[in-house]
């Protein structure tokens, strides 16, 4: 068993993991490590990686209170991904299916950035640093 460092997985809940996972390959150049299919052959869990970043999908799991935004009918997290050409990747989501929540601009703080929401109700910041942000205000 190899040593493992502390990094952040997070998991998202979804109805159909198998146009997800075909979304996130083609727009984020995502790679599937693994899934686990039910029986009906429909994609239970699985696990992607995107640039360096791990992702894990898993299917809605209602006696644990992990439904998918489709289900809640909204969103608590944004997942914010750093490219390095944010205008690029957030018009191939929109091509894609993706609806822009906020456009790709300049920010004060030293970042490049705009919010999609992809087809499944998840939201996306797709962002590049751009400049140190300040330290404080004076």
């Amino acid at each position: 068993m190899e040593d493992q460092t502390t990094a952040l997985a997070p998991i998202l809940y979804l109805k159909d993991l198998a146009a997800a996972i075909d979304f996130y390959k083609n727009v984020f150049d995502a790679i599937e490590k693994w899934r686990v299919s039910n029986p009906d052959g429909s994609v239970h869990v699985a696990e992607m990686i995107i640039g360096a970043a791990l992702l894990r999908m898993h299917e809605e799991v209602s006696n644990d209170n992990n439904f998918s935004p489709e289900t809640v009918g909204g969103t608590t997290v944004v997942m914010g991904l750093l490219v390095p050409d944010p205008d690029a990747v957030a018009a191939k989501a929109t091509a894609a299916g993706a609806t822009v929540l906020s456009p790709v601009k300049d920010y004060e703080y030293g970042y490049r950035q705009g919010t999609i929401k992809d087809p499944f109700g998840h939201h996306w910041m797709i962002e590049k640093k751009t400049a140190e942000p300040p330290l404080g205000s004076e």
